[in-house]
């Protein structure tokens, strides 16, 4: 399979294509955040771009209780989906085509989004929209003081986490549906978790290439 080439920009990195998912992923991982908890306009990244595009309006009072984005140098394709098919027993599963997305829990209230953040994964939604995996990693902001030495997604509190789950089996449906047609059909913990951010970004290098070496830092001029 020919690899594709991502967009290159001269001066600032590609938040999705130009930035490492964390030298020590996947037990911490960089995260590029869209969303921040009072945004009531969803924000996306634009994949040719790199940069921050308006999507769309929330359509409803619903909006989404942790900062939201995703893990750089990830994509969900062929073994991400079958982990997902594998788990749960679904037929005809694929990967959605997007970097794996993550939520970031903090106590600190940051106003806005395009910006990097460091995570540590405690666990995960695997969501099925449609026939395809839409994975959600749960993470901690690291060094938080609240949520940074929670390590299991069950140290989190139950009443976060069913906001979580509301909001992401609610947010694209019309009150006038009867089906949804998103669920989740498992909640998993860490391993689980690193697990499927392995997987992504194997996907990623399958479909986009292994991205070049770091250059050594030389010492600046004087």
């Amino acid at each position: 399979m020919a690899t594709k080439n991502p967009p290159t920009h001269t001066f600032q990195a590609h938040p999705w294509h130009g930035i490492s998912p964390g030298e020590n992923a996947p037990e911490s991982v960089t995260a590029y955040i869209e969303i921040v908890p009072t945004d009531t306009v969803k924000y996306e990244l634009d994949k040719e771009a790199g940069i921050l595009r308006l999507d769309r309006p929330q359509r409803f009072s619903s909006q989404c209780p942790t900062l939201y984005g995703f893990i750089p140098r990830t994509y969900c394709d062929e073994l991400v989906a079958r982990r997902c098919a594998d788990r749960t027993g679904h037929k005809d599963i694929k990967g959605d085509g997007d970097p794996l997305d993550i939520c970031v829990l903090t106590e600190k209230v940051i106003p806005a989004g395009a910006l990097l953040v460091r995570a540590v994964p405690v666990g995960g939604f695997r969501m099925v929209d449609g026939n395809e995996a839409d994975d959600k990693i749960i993470a901690v902001l690291e060094s938080d003081l609240v949520y940074g030495t929670f390590q299991h997604v069950a140290q989190l509190p139950n009443a976060l986490v069913e906001r979580l789950k509301h909001y992401f089996l609610t947010y694209k449906q019309l009150p006038s549906q009867t089906k949804r047609s998103v669920e989740i059909v498992e909640m998993y913990d860490s391993a689980e978790a690193h697990e499927v951010i392995v997987r992504s970004m194997k996907d990623y290098q399958r479909v986009f290439g292994q991205p070049p070496a770091a250059k050594p830092r030389g010492r600046a001029r004087r």
